[in-house]
């Protein structure tokens, strides 16, 4: 274990400021969700279905920041401030035309697009409602989080914590007023909910905007680093970036496809589906904090040529992960009955969520494990392409087929189905073991 005080201030910090961000970011779905399940279960199970499009949004635009962040952490660790703000420019367009195509996708065809997650024609109706609005709210947080991975790449995070916190409370405070009908607006349900979150996205874009134009002082962007794009850079962004972009892509339409399994089994399995990810979310966010700080620290400590840290830094991040998700599991077992009650659902929809967050609270341990070592360590190391052969083979090639095949072929329960859906963040366990003790993913990523 290392002992460098520094070592641990930087990555808890780091990783607690992000997982502090990841419950803000998830507790504005979880908030929607909550105050829906008091409305009504077909707006809940409506707006679980366009959360599945928000998650893969997500995937796309944070596979691209993602990206973006190896090269820009290797860069701020050799002191180039020049390639950090090329980079951020590549990555803000990139994420700005993705999701522009993503959101005039689903409204143009939004009953289309919820029919292939559910057969369920009115959890469709309520969805297609809450979806025609909040896909405005696409391109906004494109924008909004390629720039906080930018500050995120020279270790300033801080901002990104300041800015969820705006949009929770906002978005929490206008989905009571709109969603139920309060001073005097009327009530709007899955409709009010839509609205609400695109107003707090446009707070967050705010607070973002006037932190780079009156605050940063590390990165110093300006409008007319937006202009043309670095042709060499952008070779050597595609080369890197996009199979990061791909891994997430991959995970996206996978989590999409786990839902349509799941839709296609009954009203009860979409809502207890819902619930129990919402929840998984929330308690997992040091998971995915620590994934992002290992990432930061791994990549600017080999821009920096202290190659020789990587070996005990890498042991060390390795039992960390497994303390945190050892935590996380037993914090999903501990609420899961008080989250859960708080629903008005029925029975049989209450009894499935908890099956559903049971399976996940031994599931987290591996979670927590394999995606830092693989999207954290490896990642940040330059050898991006195997992080996504990795997840293509697991989820595509053995988790998508077997549950399907348990499901519609054998049909089996909707508990075994969703076992198996999460089976691979166990036995990806042992190939992040062998990847990342082999020392063979440190690779020069620049032009």
């Amino acid at each position: 274990m290392i002992r460098e005080k520094q070592f641990y201030k930087s990555f808890f910090s780091m990783a607690a400021i992000m997982a502090a961000q990841n419950i803000i970011i998830f507790s504005v779905n979880l908030a929607d969700s909550l105050m829906l399940g008091k409305y009504s279960e077909n707006a809940l199970s409506g707006v679980a279905l366009v959360n599945q499009i928000q998650f893969l949004l997500m995937m796309f635009v944070m596979g691209i920041a993602d990206g973006a962040l190896v090269f820009s952490a290797r860069a701020y660790g050799e002191k180039d401030i020049g390639t950090v703000r090329k980079v951020t420019n590549i990555s803000v367009k990139a994420g700005l035309v993705i999701s522009l195509l993503l959101a005039i996708v689903v409204y143009l065809f939004p009953v289309q697009v919820l029919s292939i997650l559910s057969n369920d024609t009115a959890i469709v109706a309520e969805g297609a409602k809450y979806l025609k609005i909040v896909c405005f709210t696409y391109p906004i947080f494109a924008l909004t989080n390629t720039l906080l991975t930018s500050l995120r790449s020279v270790e300033d995070v801080k901002i990104g914590f300041y800015v969820s916190l705006s949009a929770l409370f906002s978005n929490i405070i206008l989905n009571y007023i709109m969603i139920f009908g309060k001073f005097g607006f009327k009530r709007m349900g899955s409709e009010g909910a839509a609205i609400a979150t695109l107003i707090s996205r446009l707070i967050e874009l705010a607070f973002v905007i006037a932190y780079l134009w009156l605050k940063d002082r590390k990165i110093g962007l300006k409008l007319y680093h937006f202009g043309k794009i670095d042709k060499d850079l952008f070779k050597a962004y595609v080369k890197t970036g996009v199979p990061v972009f791909g891994s997430n892509a991959i995970w996206g339409i996978a989590m999409a496809v786990q839902t349509a399994i799941l839709g296609h089994m009954g009203e009860g399995t979409i809502t207890a589906n819902s619930i129990a990810i919402s929840l998984f979310q929330l308690m997992s966010v040091m998971s995915f904090g620590s994934a992002n700080a290992s990432a930061v620290m791994i990549s600017k400590t080999i821009g920096e040529g202290e190659i020789e840290k990587i070996r005990p830094y890498t042991k060390t991040l390795q039992i960390l992960y497994l303390m945190i998700g050892l935590v996380t599991g037993s914090l999903l077992l501990i609420f899961k009955n008080t989250v859960v009650d708080w629903y008005l659902i029925s029975q049989g929809s209450k009894e499935l969520s908890k099956a559903f967050i049971t399976i996940l609270a031994f599931t987290a341990v591996g979670t927590s494990y394999e995606m830092p070592c693989l999207a954290g360590i490896v990642r940040g190391g330059g050898d991006t392409a195997f992080v996504l052969k990795n997840d293509f083979i697991f989820m595509w090639l053995i988790v998508i087929p077997v549950a399907s095949l348990a499901a519609f072929v054998f049909f089996a329960s909707p508990v075994v189905v969703f076992a198996i859906l999460k089976s691979d963040q166990i036995t990806k366990c042992f190939v992040a073991l062998v990847k990342v003790n082999r020392y063979k993913w440190i690779r020069n990523i620049r032009p």
